[in-house]
Formats: structure tokens, C-alpha cells, sequence
């Protein structure tokens, strides 16, 4: 190697050297980030009900008999109510011992206790109550936790994705605006979307009267975002 080219390099391995780290890197962009909501309201269409039978005896087999006798009886009425079998699910069957009360240090076995429960799919809001007052003629003495529920609410978040995102970029400009800042293009978004619950009631016992109200009332949907915009100087 000659010596000229030997003194070339090393100027230049000094000259890398001396530069901060780094230094050749893209700079970062001063970023804003803000977050945007948006809901939306819509009447469910399709609502879950939570049926069962509860019975007692004093042995397991007996409180089982007892209890399908019951529940093909209220299966009997979920069908004649043309209600699809796709539509109705078991949800739990348990057996299990009651004790005598009072005792505790010294419990002992009374009797039995079977309880089955089937989640109904009902996709006729307005005839809810007839089937809640069919159900409990037909014996089902434990209900709860309906639940409306909208079926399709892909179409609707994707509304409401785009209103967040809108709402994001309102936000953005008036902090832009304060800050005498020119807002650019979005360099992320981040979303969480969310049904709102709807809360259930739970009835338990003696059957309600007959045309038993129900009020489905709406459900929201929302979705949040959180957008961060480039700022150019």
C-alpha cells in the first residue's frame, strides 16, 4: 500500500470517528399523539336468555329423574315455540349434596340438589316475554342473565373507526394550532374497541306474571384510538 493511500485512510477512520453516534441515522420527527372516540347507538337484534330447573330429593338419583322430567318438559316448550335446536345450547348440569343448616363444625348430607341450565338464542325480541312466561309455565324456575345483543356490528365499528380517527385528528390541529405548529401526515394508529355490556336480570323462583315486560333498550358500541401525527417545523 502506498503511503498516500495509507494517509487517506486514516484521515478518513478519524473523520468517522470524530462524528457523534448516530450521527448518520435519520433524526426522529417530532411526533403529537392524542387519542379519539366515537359511539355509536343501536337497538340489538337478537337476545340470549338464560333458562333453567333446580330440584331437590333426598338422593342424586331422584333429584336428577325429578329435574329431567322438568327439563325435557321446557325443551318440549322451546320447540314449540319454534325456536331452532341451533338455538339452544346447555350451558351447565351439576348434582350435588345439600346439607343440614345450622351445623356447620358437623354437617351432614340432607337430601340432593340437581340443577340443569340452557342458554336460549332468541332472535324475535318482541316475543321475549311470551317465551320467558312459556318457559316458567313449563317449569323452568331459575332465569337470568339476558343478554341483547347486536349481531353484526362489524359495519357499525367500521363507522365509528373512522369517526375516532376524524376526532383524533380534531384534536390534534387545536394542539397543533396552540402550539403554532403545522401538523403533518399519521405516522401510527393504535386502536381499542369495545361493546359496551349490557347489564342482565336474574329471576329466580316462582314464575312472573304473564306478559312479562322486557325493554331491550339500546347497545353502544365504541372505539378508541390513539393517532400519533408527524409535525413539520
Amino acid at each position: 500500500m502506498s503511503v498516500r493511500v495509507r494517509v487517506l485512510l486514516t484521515i478518513a477512520v478519524l473523520f468517522s470517528a470524530a462524528l457523534p453516534a448516530g450521527a448518520q441515522d435519520t433524526p426522529q420527527r417530532p411526533r403529537i399523539t392524542v387519542s379519539g372516540e366515537a359511539t355509536i347507538s343501536v337497538e340489538p337484534d337478537l337476545a340470549r336468555l338464560r333458562a333453567g330447573v333446580t330440584t331437590d330429593a333426598k338422593t342424586a338419583r331422584e333429584a336428577a329423574e325429578a329435574n329431567s322430567k322438568v327439563m325435557n318438559a321446557v325443551l318440549a316448550a322451546v320447540r314449540a315455540l319454534g325456536i331452532a335446536d341451533r338455538d339452544v345450547q346447555t350451558q351447565r348440569f351439576a348434582i350435588q349434596p345439600t346439607y343440614e343448616q345450622g351445623r356447620p363444625a358437623r354437617d351432614r348430607i340432607t337430601g340432593f340438589q340437581a340443577s340443569n341450565s340452557l342458554v336460549v338464542t332468541v332472535r324475535q325480541i318482541d316475543k321475549l316475554g311470551e317465551i320467558i312466561d312459556r318457559l316458567t309455565a313449563a317449569g323452568a324456575n331459575t332465569m337470568g342473565g339476558i343478554e341483547f345483543v347486536v349481531s353484526n356490528p362489524s359495519k357499525l365499528l367500521d363507522d365509528a373507526r373512522a369517526e375516532a380517527v376524524t376526532d383524533a385528528r380534531r384534536r390534534a390541529e387545536l394542539y397543533a394550532k396552540a402550539a403554532s405548529v403545522t401538523l403533518g401526515g399519521v405516522f401510527s394508529i393504535t386502536e381499542q374497541a369495545a361493546v359496551m355490556p349490557f347489564p342482565g336480570a336474574m329471576m329466580r323462583g316462582a314464575a312472573p306474571a304473564p306478559e312479562t315486560p322486557i325493554a331491550p333498550g339500546e347497545r353502544t358500541l365504541r372505539v378508541s384510538v390513539s393517532v400519533s401525527f408527524d409535525i413539520l417545523r
